[in-house]
């Protein structure tokens, strides 16, 4: 009972410092971006490490105006607390993994991609291994013939926690550096080397 009522009480509070923290973390901190040439108007597929997510909406916005995205989010209950403090950020969210129970996840990404959706993905989310990029991304961008762009947030002051993905968490008053990639074709790609192609670019700037 003592469990449910703190998880409760956790799901009912934390969501909403952790937004405002994301917030005072954001506007305390300069702010540069990198875009690219092209913006697509089409539905598009955003991926990040799961280290790298905690401003990634920031970045988003630089993108669309008006917000029309999911993420894929774990199940767990951490993933149910960043799945509330989404929706602060008008964004929507997809439950699960793309390689545990993998099968439901990849069909409600597809079926938002149709329906017009963007869709942010940490590719060595929810649990690992760290920068191994599941088949997941690769899938629906080949089946809906979506592009993928890559985010990096660099903040030049940072913490980074001792997680399995070394979360990192932005510093007060330094400059955030936003930096998303040109859009990635994955169209007659094979599996490896679609991968390959992902991973590399995603690790031009990892921390």
């Amino acid at each position: 009972m003592r469990k449910r009522f703190l998880r409760a009480f956790a799901l009912a509070v934390v969501p909403f410092l952790g937004a405002v923290l994301i917030r005072l973390l954001y506007w305390s901190n300069r702010k540069q971006f990198y875009l690219p040439s092209v913006i697509p108007q089409e539905p598009v597929i955003f991926a990040f490490w799961h280290a790298d997510l905690l401003m990634q909406p920031y970045l988003y916005y630089q993108f669309r105006t008006i917000p029309k995205a999911k993420v894929l989010i774990s199940e767990h209950f951490d993933g149910q607390i960043i799945a509330r403090i989404m929706t602060f950020f008008k964004l929507g969210t997809i439950h699960g993994s793309t390689t545990r129970g993998g099968a439901k996840v990849l069909i409600q990404g597809l079926k938002a991609l149709s329906n017009g959706y963007d869709i942010g993905i940490t590719p060595d989310g929810p649990k690992g291994p760290r920068y191994e990029v599941s088949d997941g991304i690769i899938v629906m961008g080949q089946k809906r013939h979506a592009k993928v762009i890559v985010f990096h947030c660099r903040p030049s002051k940072y913490w980074q926690l001792s997680s399995w993905d070394r979360f990192v968490i932005p510093k007060p008053f330094g400059i955030l550096e936003f930096h998303a990639s040109e859009p990635i074709d994955l169209e007659g790609l094979d599996m490896e080397s679609a991968r390959r192609v992902i991973k590399d670019k995603l690790m031009e700037r990892a921390l």
